[in-house]
């Protein structure tokens, strides 16, 4: 795959992340990455990236994110802006504002807030 396609997020498994926040890490502050995030463990504070996240079932995260594609398979209190979509798993679990161009909330997530989907 060449560098400028884009891949589906869902078809990757943790070796295919430069950076993954194991389960035993928790963090609090600010985040900024350029190239793909995996967490599966605690975040509290801010994650801003122009790349694409993915919040596993082990996460919690409190946090306002800002990324380009975001995929919530854990826990996530926040409100989360995506220049791509937002992809809310069935085991996924937000409670915050979403604004996107695309939402695909699957059967089963709980979401508790606003949508808002502008192209």
């Amino acid at each position: 795959m060449s560098i400028n396609e884009k891949y589906n997020l869902a078809d990757l498994d943790e070796d295919d992340y430069d950076t993954v926040l194991a389960t035993d890490i928790e963090f609090n502050g600010t985040i900024q990455f350029s190239k793909p995030l995996m967490i599966k463990g605690k975040v509290s504070g801010k994650i801003e990236s122009n790349n694409d996240l993915t919040i596993e079932e082990t996460a919690d995260v409190r946090a306002t994110i800002y990324a380009d594609r975001v995929i919530v398979k854990g826990h996530v209190i926040g409100n989360i802006t995506a220049s791509t979509s937002v992809n809310i798993y069935a085991s996924g679990h937000l409670t915050g504002d979403i604004t996107s161009p695309e939402v695909i909330l699957e059967p089963g997530c709980f979401f508790s807030g606003a949508c808002t989907m502008q192209h």
